[in-house]
């Protein structure tokens, strides 16, 4: 593991905390919503009342898309005839088979149903926990506008081997089936990057912050240290090796960077400068050139 990760692990109180996965994010405009309560019932339905527990038993009170299909056969697409958001939504449904299905972020579970007559209830056990993850360079967190993660399932030798979910940000609840994850943690826009493997238990929240060594630098074209910069340069941030990591237009733009050496060129005025130097973890601070006549 190329981080340095602090873990603390927490029994999941899912009453508060953002929702990621992508299963949230589907809608249909036409499926009535049963968040609240089921309409009354009439001569022939049945009421199904649905819950979701883990495998421990512990009921889950949030973050749950419920979703009801009509089980038309092997061969068929089930057809969506109902949603709620509720916890413990209870659906009023005609006589007949269907699929209920629940999502909690990334994880979910569902099962096939046979109703008839009667009132009846069903809970679906879901194996999942959650991801909260945080960055920071030694003793200072790093802001989370500025932080940015990509969780990945492994595949064999390939720790990257399918994403899940990329772009999630910093406390955001990450949802998932229980297992062993690889997250990639991007400090700015550069190549400020740490990894770490983190485990999800069922039932509760793994919380990791990943350990930066990287800084901010602003880069400037001057006439003299410590003088005006001049405004439209061009610059390119390369590796000792001609490998460009950055490149940015202006007077004093800003890269995060990870710790290490670097070449810097600014371009102003058909004329090329050029220098080197040294990036250390935590200490930001102004690179300047001094222009040349």
């Amino acid at each position: 593991m190329n981080a340095i990760v602090t873990l603390r692990l927490l029994f999941l109180a899912l009453a508060t905390g953002l929702v990621s996965g992508a299963a949230q994010a589907q809608t249909s405009p036409a499926v009535p919503s049963l968040t609240q309560k089921a309409p009354p019932v009439t001569l022939g339905q049945v009421t199904l009342a649905t819950s979701a527990v883990f495998p421990d038993n512990q009921s889950i009170r949030s973050g749950l898309v419920w979703r009801v299909y009509e089980d038309k056969g092997d061969t068929t697409q089930p057809t969506i005839i109902a949603r709620s958001t509720s916890p413990t939504p209870t659906f009023t449904l005609s006589p007949g088979n269907y699929i209920v299905h629940v999502a909690y972020g990334f994880a979910g579970a569902s099962k096939r149903l046979t109703i008839q007559a009667g009132a009846l209830s069903d809970r679906l056990v879901i194996s999942a926990g959650a991801l909260k993850l945080k960055g920071a360079v030694g003793d200072s967190s790093i802001p989370g506008s500025k932080l940015s993660f990509s969780v990945y399932v492994p595949i064999g030798s390939n720790s990257e081997g399918r994403l899940v979910i990329a772009n999630a940000r910093a406390d955001d609840v990450i949802r998932l089936p229980e297992g062993t994850y690889h997250v990639v943690s991007t400090y700015g826009d550069a190549n400020a990057i740490m990894r770490a493997d983190l485990k999800v238990e069922t039932g509760k929240v793994t919380e990791a912050t990943l350990n930066h060594r990287a800084a901010t630098v602003t880069l400037k074209l001057v006439a003299a240290q410590g003088g005006e910069a001049f405004a439209g340069t061009a610059f390119s941030v390369l590796t000792p090796g001609g490998d460009v990591i950055r490149e940015a237009i202006g007077a004093f733009p800003s890269v995060t960077l990870a710790e290490g050496d670097y070449v810097l060129i600014a371009r102003h005025d058909g004329k090329v400068h050029t220098r080197d130097f040294k990036v250390e973890s935590g200490l930001d601070r102004d690179i300047e050139i001094v222009a040349k006549p």
